[in-house]
């Protein structure tokens, strides 16, 4: 029979503290209800991010084998079982409902870890058809809070860069290539310091975006490296205690095999649940692919504003009205969305880098904002390039006789007269042109530098790349 009873509006449950009242359609218990009661801030809306409560799940599940190999008196296989089974609706995202603290709770995330107790323990339970289970003795078995928020901040970091971010760049890499090929040949005028340059070749500007982007992989790909070392097994402080000898390495390995990814157990445990360095850093190379975005996104709305008074040098897709008061006009909104998501990630990552230092003596207790952070981060860039790609990117398209124009009315190419001419007198030329609004081949021509010919002959921007 279920412990959920639609008919009862709550059940009680227990804890050391004593009884209390639980809503009685949900799995979680009296440590959960607590803290549900206690922290009131950012109720249904900044819950613990479901990345972590999967991970959870996928850990949860890898001690319960482990502790079935190395304490099968006291994890036996029947309880092994219903917890794997448990574990697995979990991963599922069949349990979430049952999933609502907060972030803002205890720094160390106890209460989401006895949340996950306490519910593996309630549907355990139900599976088996009896009371078994004990959310501390049996789901919580050779654990503490202490060394599984880290290991399951730890898990779902890995899992969301390499699974969603990484994949979502790609994509977008990928669209760059194409448009890269399509643009072959196509000379426009370079710009820096948002003044007029030298010429580039519309592919080159593109290969840059390309070219960060995959520089953004590299970085991403170094940085989720030190974040497969896990704290489980340190248990309370790092000693260990309460967990048999081999519970870490074991647990890894379980980890690892549910996971695919090559997670091994913290060298220090010392370090693994006082110390938030490798989150920091695998943050930091978020952040790096958020600036390059933020560069990517603004280079390509500056290129497409207009279309008649901006610089008009490629199209974009229109994919909604842009005013409510002046018809026909659109706007580059995926280009907004994605400088918008990259400030909220150079946010995000300040917090993280400031929570990280607050490790003090054997925890650092800034666990769950930095969890809720760092998901937020990855995530949001995830959907974000998605988006980008599909609604803008893909569709770019160059305005070849506009950039045609600009290149042949820019007045940097008096560059390419410095070898016959010097920098000084091609620099006249160019003052020149520009206070007469004359071409910089009638400048050159008046000023009695070169003549007509002598002009024709070296003056080819288009081979300037």
């Amino acid at each position: 029979m279920s412990i959920l009873d639609s008919k009862k509006e709550y059940r009680i449950e227990h804890d050391s503290m004593g009884e209390v009242k639980v809503p009685a359609d949900k799995y979680w218990g009296a440590q959960t209800q607590r803290s549900h009661e206690n922290f009131l801030i950012g109720v249904g809306i900044e819950t613990m991010p479901k990345e972590l409560i999967n991970a959870f799940g996928i850990l949860k599940k890898a001690a319960a084998l482990a502790n079935r190999e190395l304490q099968p008196e006291k994890m036996t296989e029947e309880k092994c079982r219903a917890i794997t089974k448990a574990c697995d609706e979990i991963c599922e995202g069949r349990l979430w409902e049952h999933f609502p603290l907060v972030v803002w709770q205890t720094g160390s995330g106890t209460q989401s870890n006895m949340n996950v107790n306490e519910v593996l323990a309630a549907r355990g339970n139900e599976i088996l058809g009896k009371k078994l289970l004990h959310p501390n003795d049996d789901i919580n078995m050779s654990q503490s809070s202490n060394d599984t928020f880290p290991t399951a901040l730890h898990i779902a970091s890995v899992l969301i860069i390499e699974k969603r971010l990484i994949p979502a760049v790609l994509k977008l890499t990928e669209t760059f290539i194409r448009l890269e090929e399509e643009n072959k040949g196509i000379v426009k005028s370079g710009r820096t310091h948002l003044q007029d340059a030298v010429p580039i070749a519309f592919s080159q500007e593109i290969s840059g975006w390309r070219a960060s982007l995959e520089k953004d992989i590299e970085l991403l790909k170094s940085g989720v490296e030190p974040l497969k070392e896990l704290a489980l097994g340190g248990t309370a402080v790092g000693t260990g205690l309460n967990a048999p000898k081999d519970f870490g390495p074991l647990s890894a390995e379980k980890i690892a095999g549910l996971t695919g990814e090559d997670f091994v157990t913290a060298k220090n445990k010392f370090h693994a649940l006082t110390s938030r360095d490798e989150l920091v850093f695998a943050h930091g190379a978020i952040k790096a692919l958020a600036a390059d975005l933020m560069k990517i996104a603004n280079d390509i709305r500056w290129l497409a504003s207009g279309p008649r008074c901006g610089l008009g040098e490629i199209s974009i897709p229109e994919n909604e009205p842009g005013s409510s008061i002046m018809p026909g006009k659109v706007n580059p909104t995926q280009c907004e969305q994605v400088t918008m998501v990259a400030v909220q990630v150079m946010g995000n990552d300040a917090t993280i880098g400031i929570a990280a230092s607050q490790g003090n003596f054997e925890l650092n207790v800034f666990l769950p904002v930095m969890a809720y952070n760092f998901m937020q981060s990855a995530r949001l860039l995830s959907e974000s390039l998605i988006s980008f790609e599909k609604n803008c990117a893909c569709g770019i398209k160059a305005n070849k006789e506009k950039m045609h124009t600009n290149l042949h009315r820019s007045l940097m190419l008096a560059t390419a007269l410095n070898p016959y001419i010097g920098y000084e007198n091609a620099a006249k030329c160019a003052h020149k042109a520009n206070e007469d609004n004359i071409s910089l081949r009638e400048a050159c021509i008046e000023l009695d530098f070169l003549s007509a010919e002598d002009f024709d002959r070296i003056f080819h921007p288009e081979e300037m790349i």
